[in-house]
């Protein structure tokens, strides 16, 4: 053996011994959090958290260091969540006398028991994925700042990136607004808390406000601790500078340190020699800062919290962080120093205009000092500080803490500003829309989305989020009104009860709602970690394949506390008994899966298959499992719009978007593929029959390119596109090659942009055995080509009378079907599409108001 191979084998082991390490530690974890899950809540235990741990900050610490002071709080028990181990060591010194205070470390066994455990739990930003909270527990989310940036759905992939926020958001009962701004525009506008969250919004001022208010004594606390830490104040007074970090990686915070000591350099040479600039920057960039020396001596250490930093400071420099909005309260100048405002407007946005800010606005920072040093040396105040303060520091007197802990840990609600969010009246629904794969369930559901009148209903998605799970450009597609909320991380509960549950599945009997103490506890703590509080009028299983997901949404609560239960919908794309069956190597996969929720169809109310002939065999071959007035017809909506873009798009742009790839990555491009170059070369002489699905036995693939066989021994020109992938791709390209096609039958694999290639061919060919109701065929006549299938229930009635010439289940009968295209006898499909949109969304419709 080679020493290379046996270096290959080696590192092989080593990283299955990782990925074993990992997976027990993963094991070990999930079993100490449901130890700690099923012991009592501590009612006078409070935990805070900020910053993921960073340091005592931000409302949380003012929270906290209000109810360590206050009598009517002493019973109260205090633990924080921390990671930094600077903060740690401050933290043992300050309050090692007190018994009543102590921390945790964010990550480990202890912390899982405090989360777990804890009567009230505070946090600025959010908990970890795993994170559900229990019956007892009170959660105040504080949030960190009024937003000048934009935030949530409103940003860029926002709702990705805000998955986890919009989880800890429906689970608080409380969520604090410095501002009315915040309350709408981020709360119930960015994170769609509007209808869903029926937790309090308090309205009251942010309590690290209240800590910018410094006597002469805390202030020169603050300054001699700066000085303790290097910087050189005198008598001089302090310009604070708080710029918000530009990397684009919190795994590499060193890439704008260069950047930073240059504008820190020309800012101190703006304001001039009589004032002090001090940098206080991002918790991710502050151990880079400080090792540089040209930083170091200018840095404030994380131990000074920013408003206090903010109380000391005579003037502040920053750019699109919301410290701004906390310092309006002070009255003191501001200035912008926005160096890549126009790239930053674009790439993140803002949700003012930056020439609208409250304070003189540059991107040169010598001029944005000397700014700055013109308002403190007497010049007049900028004309918009004052309109900016009442809007965003309206209730900034020193008392917000009070107020806020009077609500929150006192129950009081009358002359406080605590409300709930706005409710518009629409009929909440959601959407499970499946795995989001390229396929004719996910094209359904986003045609259904965008179908849904949105000025009445409110709508979420929910979708899963699990590495490669979800296509961007496919997940693109939600309509921008709807909600999305991702499944993240995984469901709590020890592995017994798992395991129990597993056996259930396999089984083919799970636990319906109430059945079992344990499975009822495991569900709707499950409910919980996902949606938190948030209650729908209707929820549907669009896919309707998956047990774990069609168990979730039968666990989702009342309409309202002590009203009726949501309406259950699942969807049936197929002839289900027949799916059930389906073989793929000799394997019947979707058996016991689709066994576990055909045992839980008695609990939906509306079984919806997607043409008329498949709810009348699902609703004879499924009548065991659910009586026959629940099922229900809805067809397939079809974008028109979509698919009259993508059939218009031309040939030469196909691999635009695989080719820019490449060239971005220095790589050679690989050749165009055989069938691509056959439709390119074609000058009109050739037949193309065309075929979109899944490589799948259900489509019987096998037929059609025996059927082809036949037709291109008699039809030379002819040549055949199956457009597509699954699990019988190898097996097909034999067949193909086997035949001697490999230059008239091609597989295209799946394509981003089937509709092009149906625009470029002559003739849509389904072979199916059994479909639900094949949006290919909607398609197809959008795109007026003739069609040919198969004979199968949903085949009849999918396309107006004569659409579609019909043929027998039979290799010989295809073939006949095809070569009638050839002689003209097929005419083009066609379909009133407004029609027929019409139609599907009163069958709709009428689903929403049973």
């Amino acid at each position: 053996m080679s020493l290379s191979s046996s270096a290959r084998r080696l590192g092989s082991s080593a990283r299955r011994l990782r990925s074993t390490a990992r997976r027990l530690k993963r094991a070990v974890d999930a079993e100490r959090i449901a130890f700690w899950r099923s012991r009592p809540v501590r009612p006078d235990q409070v935990l805070y958290e900020s910053f993921a741990g960073n340091g005592m900050l931000c409302n949380p610490e003012a929270i906290f260091r209000h109810l360590l002071t206050d009598p009517a709080y002493a019973r109260l028990t205090h633990v924080w969540a921390l990671a930094d181990d600077d903060a740690i060591e401050r933290f043992r010194a300050e309050f090692a006398g007190d018994r009543r205070v102590s921390f945790v470390r964010r990550g480990s066994a202890s912390y899982r028991q405090a989360l777990a455990v804890s009567g009230w739990l505070i946090n600025n930003a959010t908990f970890p994925t795993w994170f559900s909270k229990r019956e007892g527990q009170v959660y105040l989310n504080t949030w960190h700042g009024t937003p000048l940036k934009l935030m949530g759905f409103d940003m860029p992939s926002g709702a990705v990136q805000s998955a986890n926020t919009l989880r800890n958001f429906l689970m608080s009962d409380y969520l604090l607004a410095a501002n009315p701004f915040m309350a709408e525009t981020m709360y119930e506008g960015a994170y769609r808390l509007t209808n869903v969250y029926p937790g309090t919004l308090i309205e009251e001022g942010y309590p690290r406000i209240d800590r910018q208010r410094l006597d002469a004594t805390a202030e020169a606390a603050v300054r001699a601790e700066l000085e303790g830490s290097g910087v050189v104040l005198g008598d001089k007074p302090i310009v604070l500078f708080a710029p918000t970090w530009r990397g684009t990686s919190f795994d590499d915070p060193e890439d704008n340190i260069d950047e930073l000591a240059a504008q820190l350099a020309a800012l101190q040479a703006g304001v001039g020699d009589d004032r002090v600039v001090v940098l206080k920057t991002h918790q991710i960039v502050h151990a880079h800062a400080s090792a540089r020396p040209e930083l170091a001596r200018s840095l404030a250490p994380n131990s000074i919290p920013s408003n206090v930093l903010l109380g000391a400071s005579a003037g502040l420099v920053t750019d699109y962080s919301s410290i701004f909005f906390d310092y309006l309260a002070t009255g003191r100048p501001i200035a912008f120093f926005t160096p890549d405002a126009d790239l930053y407007s674009s790439g993140r946005g803002t949700y003012m205009p930056l020439d609208t800010l409250p304070g003189p606005v540059a991107d040169d920072a010598a001029e944005t000092g000397r700014a700055l040093g013109a308002l403190l040396d007497g010049a007049d105040p900028h004309p918009q500080y004052a309109s900016w303060a009442e809007r965003f520091a309206p209730f900034e007197d020193g008392g917000a803490t009070a107020r806020v802990v009077d609500i929150v840990f006192g129950g009081a609600r009358e002359g406080y500003r605590a409300r709930p969010t706005v409710h518009d009246g629409r009929k909440r629904l959601l959407v499970y829309l499946g795995g989001m794969k390229p396929n004719g369930i996910t094209t359904s559901a986003l045609n259904l989305l965008g179908a849904i009148d949105h000025t009445r209903y409110d709508v979420t998605a929910l979708l899963p989020r699990r590495r490669l799970s979800t296509d961007p450009l496919t997940q693109a597609r939600i309509p921008a009104e709807v909600r999305q909320v991702f499944r993240i991380g995984g469901m709590n509960g020890s592995k017994a009860v798992h395991l129990r549950r597993r056996i259930d599945e396999w089984r083919g009997a799970p636990r319906t709602p109430g059945a079992e103490p344990w499975h009822e506890e495991l569900w709707t703590a499950e409910w919980m970690r996902v949606f938190g509080d948030a209650r729908f009028d209707w929820v549907a299983d669009f896919s309707g394949y998956g047990p774990v997901w069609t168990t979730l949404l039968l666990h989702a609560p009342a309409v309202s506390e002590g009203g009726p239960d949501p309406v259950r919908a699942i969807w049936m794309h197929n002839e289900m008994a027949s799916d059930r069956e389906r073989t793929v190597n000799g394997k019947a996969s979707m058996k016991r899966g689709l066994g576990a929720v055909f045992s839980m169809y008695s609990e939906y109310d509306q079984l919806v298959s997607v043409s008329h002939q498949l709810t009348e065999l699902n609703r004879i071959e499924l009548a065991e499992y659910a009586p026959a007035d629940r099922f229900r017809t809805v067809r397939n909506f079809p974008d028109v719009e979509h698919v009259v873009r993508g059939a218009r798009r031309p040939l030469s742009e196909f691999f635009s978007e695989s080719d820019a790839q490449y060239e971005a990555a220095d790589r050679e491009i690989p050749p165009r593929p055989a069938w691509y170059e056959a439709l390119q070369a074609d000058e009109g002489e050739l037949r193309w029959f065309v075929t979109v699905g899944r490589l799948s036995p259900e489509k019987n693939h096998a037929r059609l390119i025996r059927s082809f066989l036949a037709v291109h021994r008699a039809h030379p020109e002819a040549r055949l596109l199956i457009v597509g992938g699954g699990p019988l791709q190898d097996e097909l390209q034999r067949q193909i090659d086997d035949a001697g096609l490999d230059d008239a039958a091609f597989l295209t694999g799946a394509q981003r942009n089937p509709y092009a290639l149906l625009a470029a061919s002559d003739c849509f060919v389904l072979s199916s055995l059994y479909e639900g109701q094949p949006m290919v065929l909607i398609e197809a006549a959008i795109c007026g080509l003739p069609i040919v299938s198969t004979s199968f229930g949903s085949v009849y009635g999918a396309l107006p009378q004569g659409a579609i010439r019909i043929v027998e289940q039979d290799d010989d009968a295809l073939a006949a079907g095809m070569r009638a295209v050839l002689d003209g006898e097929v005419p083009p499909a066609s379909l009133d599409t407004d029609a027929y949109r019409a139609d599907v969304k009163a069958e709709f419709e009428a689903l929403l108001t049973d």
